[in-house]
């Protein structure tokens, strides 16, 4: 792993490395616009994987395992463009602000992360210039680029289907900020076929405190916004990848003209 000297003289990535993110579809022409924080589960190379064996990587504390291949489905299904991390929440999380703990957390689900443990501000400063602002400097070119157009915003997540010991009964959660009315559409047309359970504002709420992306950008531009979590042993396969990106196109169609029209917000 690095030390602070190495961190103020060599770049956090090599020169072979994939990007701090991943823009598919630029030019989409739908009105929604896709991001998803915790696509992948990679590490840079100099930090060794911050400690961490290839399993304790492959859980739920390094990436939202699923996420990005429904959302690149979804991308394809809507021709919406859409955004990916390219790096693990270990190593800074896309999704939080930077003053929360867990924006590059020492422990995660009660596990140790070595690389993470004492870190100094100038290593702390590469991860962000290199990583986490990037990522969203992407977004917001995207968003910039559309604002002679409506837009809403759809961040996708994936959760795990027992968190502390208790199960969680819905097979997909839509979530919002501010703003109930996308959320709510987009949780009625998923639940009308009476064959999921969907979570409203579950299993998390957006927090101003805890989220980033969709607090940040959603207020930049003035535009609704929703987050996605969807159950991961749902999308654990490639036909369930598939099955889900097919539902949620299905539903995000049924509901883009009314989540569209200018009415009054609905707050909580």
């Amino acid at each position: 792993m690095e030390s602070d000297t190495e961190v103020t003289t060599l770049p956090l990535l090599a020169p072979d490395e994939p990007p701090a993110f991943e823009v598919v579809n630029a030019g989409g022409h739908s009105n929604a616009v896709l991001v998803c924080d915790h696509a992948s589960n990679r590490i840079p190379q100099r930090l060794a994987n911050l400690g961490l064996d290839a399993a304790q990587l492959a859980l739920h504390i390094a990436w939202d395992p699923g996420a990005a291949e429904v959302a690149r489905l979804l991308s394809a299904k809507l021709d919406a463009p859409l955004i990916l991390s390219g790096y693990s929440r270990l190593v800074i999380d896309c999704n939080r602000p930077l003053h929360n703990a867990e924006s590059i957390a020492a422990q995660s689900a009660g596990i140790s992360v070595p690389g993470n443990h004492e870190l100094s501000l100038a290593q702390r400063q590469n991860r962000i210039s290199t990583l986490f602002q990037p990522y969203h400097d992407a977004i917001e070119r995207i968003l910039a680029g559309r604002v002679q157009r409506p837009n809403l915003l759809l961040s996708i997540h994936s959760f795990t289907p027992v968190w502390q010991g208790q199960p969680r009964p819905w097979h997909i959660g839509v979530s919002f900020w501010h703003e109930r009315r996308l959320a709510a559409l987009l949780h009625d047309a998923l639940a009308s076929d009476g064959e999921i359970r969907v979570g409203d504002n579950q299993p998390y709420p957006i927090e101003d405190d805890i989220d980033y992306t969709i607090p940040a950008h959603s207020e930049a531009h003035a535009i609704p916004s929703v987050m996605i979590e969807i159950r991961q042993d749902g999308i654990a396969t490639a036909a369930g990848v598939a099955a889900w990106a097919a539902r949620l196109a299905q539903a995000y169609r049924s509901i883009e003209a009314m989540a569209l029209k200018n009415e009054p917000e609905n707050t909580h």
